[in-house]
């Protein structure tokens, strides 16, 4: 048989369509020609593919052979489709039977001894492999990967050899699983916020958030907590889904970004960016366009510690994304899309120096200073942000005596509960209420409805800020089991706008 027809997969952000490689052999003088978009990393595909034949004892055909990756208008880069490419011309001189190709999909490097290398994105092509049916074929070294999808026939392999020997029915490829003594098999135990000692309102306010899925910003002095605090949302959480962990665990797969993403399986992200992140760091791109890190908080936590140090250029592209759930990175050839649903939690001291209002009286900032320092914040982002908490600093003796709060556990059956009676209801967390949907479930009674709206305009609240108020309200009735939002969740709400009270009075002062 002179031509061959064998299946793989490209990598497009988290995406992976399929390819069709064709090879075909003819007469003429040897030569082997690439078709298809292929990029610098494929193109020198024939190079490895020829040295790995010869060195694992299999016939490189000396004939002219043409190779087509389709679709064509489809680029491809990376070299994951040496094992293809090598099996396709196998099967086109006759080294190994054409008809077991049909129901498998291949993926992996090759070394020129034959061996196969690791390749990005095993993942989500298991994943799409699993919905055509399809027998999955992978180097050993992504074999644990693989085997995240349950739903997928995957085996793996360690060289050309092997896999070979399997289209010749010679012998059988090991099933891709976890390893017994690997860290998937093992849950960490996330940090628990019964470490946190005092700070009621901060803890309150942490739970809130994770029961309505709610955006988050601290502010106070700088040892108060608030990195701490931070760090236990994703232990309070309810527990990722299979097609949450799924769609988390693609985007650490395409990023290139190592193995040890694989110790956290099911777990929670929490991504903490150094104020210093360029924009593309923080929401991804680059020539060969990369998640950045807020698609790899994806289902988790970012975290902006120092927020107003970070650049306002840098924060603003994060408006987009807080509302929309993904990130869309264009370039001259491809357009990727990159889920980005996370929860923003952020930190902020009161002032250049940190201790504005302190009792100590250690603040030397005049009043135009730290209007200056928060309004190096966009409105627009805080707009966002529906919950902004102050952490006040604690007395050492009065925190040595404080006893230990409610564990992680206790706080996240609360939170479940309440999550649970947000899908019932809508079939979403209250964060995600948009349009009419919110108006039905956010109905107030005629008093609570005319005290909101002076409360508001008092504050000179955005109607955006006056919606998230009215969600915020929400999450508050679902923690306590209320039908109906009360004039006290209105006013737990409207406290955790801490950043309105503020400048409030300051618009006031200059002629609104």
């Amino acid at each position: 048989m002179s031509l061959a027809r064998i299946y793989s997969r490209a990598q497009t952000g988290v995406e992976a369509p399929d390819v069709l490689v064709e090879v075909h052999l003819s007469g003429g003088l040897p030569s082997l020609s690439l078709v298809g978009m292929p990029e610098a990393a494929v193109r020198e595909s024939k190079d490895r593919v020829r040295s790995a034949l010869m060195t694992s004892d299999l016939e490189f055909p000396a004939k002219r052979i043409t190779i087509s990756l389709a679709p064509a208008d489809l680029p491809k880069d990376g070299g994951r489709f040496d094992l293809a490419i090598a099996l396709g011309i196998l099967a086109a001189s006759g080294q190994v039977p054409p008809e077991r190709l049909d129901n498998c999909e291949f993926i992996g490097e090759l070394g020129l001894n034959g061996d196969l290398l690791p390749v990005t994105g095993a993942l989500p092509t298991a994943v799409q492999c699993a919905l055509r049916g399809r027998t999955l074929i992978v180097p050993v070294a992504n074999g644990g990967e693989v085997a995240l999808s349950e739903r997928c026939n995957s085996r793996m392999a360690a060289n050309l050899r092997e896999v070979v020997a399997y289209l010749r029915g010679e012998v059988e490829l090991p099933l891709a699983t976890a390893d017994v003594d690997s860290p998937l098999t093992a849950q960490r135990k996330p940090a628990d916020l019964r470490d946190v000692r005092g700070q009621p309102q901060a803890r309150r306010a942490l739970e809130i958030a994770a029961a309505g899925e709610h955006n988050l910003l601290f502010i106070g002095p700088p040892g108060t907590g608030k990195t701490m605090l931070a760090s236990r949302l994703p232990g309070i959480l309810p527990p990722m889904s299979e097609d949450e962990a799924l769609v988390s665990a693609s985007v650490y797969s395409v990023a290139g970004t190592g193995r040890d993403w694989l110790q956290h399986w099911r777990e929670r992200p929490f991504r903490a960016p150094h104020h210093t992140a360029s924009g593309v760091a923080l929401v991804g791109g680059g020539t060969r366009p990369r998640p950045g890190e807020i698609s790899l908080a994806h289902g988790g936590v970012l975290f902006l510690d120092e927020l107003p140090e970070f650049s306002r250029a840098v924060l603003d592209v994060l408006r987009e994304p807080l509302e929309s759930g993904r990130i869309v990175i264009s370039r001259a050839q491809r357009t990727l899309t990159f889920p980005a649903r996370f929860q923003l939690v952020a930190a902020m001291n009161p002032c250049p120096c940190g201790y504005f209002g302190d009792a100590s009286g250690r603040c030397r900032c005049n009043e135009e200073q730290v209007r200056r320092y928060q309004s190096q914040t966009s409105g627009p982002l805080l707009d966002r942000i529906d919950l902004h908490v102050e952490v006040p600093a604690i007395p050492t003796a009065l925190l040595q005596q404080s006893q230990p709060g409610e564990s992680s556990a206790e706080v996240q059956q609360r939170v479940l509960a309440a999550r649970q009676r947000q899908q019932q209801r809508q079939g979403c967390s209250n964060a995600m209420l948009e349009g009419e949907q919110r108006d039905q479930m956010c109905v107030l009674g005629s008093a609570e409805q005319a005290w909101l709206l002076q409360a508001c305009e008092r504050l000179q609240m955005s109607a955006r800020g006056y919606h998230r108020v009215l969600k915020l309200a929400r999450t508050i009735a679902d923690l306590a089991g209320a039908e109906w939002i009360g004039r006290e969740h209105l006013l737990e709400a409207i406290g955790y706008r801490s950043l309105d009270r503020f400048s409030a009075p300051a618009r006031q002062d200059n002629g609104g």
